[in-house]
């Protein structure tokens, strides 16, 4: 079986539906051989990086970044990381309320630093979600799982 890691900051209702939708998606019937595991991001480690054979990111946009949280994420994975996760399947969904371009360009920016492989264009959502941004963000999560899955 292989494994999914989401690290996300959810730190509002609107981040939770989006949050949910990834899941939802990830853990669709239709793929199997997949164990979907969520950390929060202050408490993602290394270990847990190691462990996945696909990765998914979650933040808001703050002030233009990605959350301090994600980003602590980053600062303490990043070394550890730097040589043992090249090209691990990635992908990413952020929440803005005017804006998630800034956010969007630094996390890519990290995840190429490492190596890593995008699977798929970041969800960006902005203001409250639509039907659209569910099903964005569902696919999302559907697209990581059966790109790692073994079946």
């Amino acid at each position: 079986m292989t494994r999914l890691l989401i690290v996300h900051h959810t730190t509002s209702p609107t981040l939770r539906e989006l949050f949910e939708a990834v899941r939802e998606g990830a853990t669709t019937d239709e793929v199997e051989g997949v164990e979907v595991v969520t950390r929060p991001a202050l408490a993602a480690t290394a270990v847990d990086v190691f462990a996945a054979d696909g990765l998914i990111l979650g933040t808001p946009a703050n002030i233009g970044y990605m959350s301090g949280a994600l980003k602590h994420f980053f600062d303490t994975i990043y070394y550890p990381c730097l040589e043992e996760t090249r090209r691990l399947p990635y992908a990413l969904y952020v929440h803005g309320n005017n804006d998630t371009t800034g956010a969007v360009r630094a996390v890519e920016s990290i995840a190429t630093g490492l190596g890593w492989e995008r699977v798929r264009r970041p969800a960006s959502v902005t203001g409250a979600p639509g039907k659209d941004d569910l099903e964005a963000c569902w696919e999302l999560g559907a697209t990581v799982a059966a790109t790692i899955s073994p079946g």
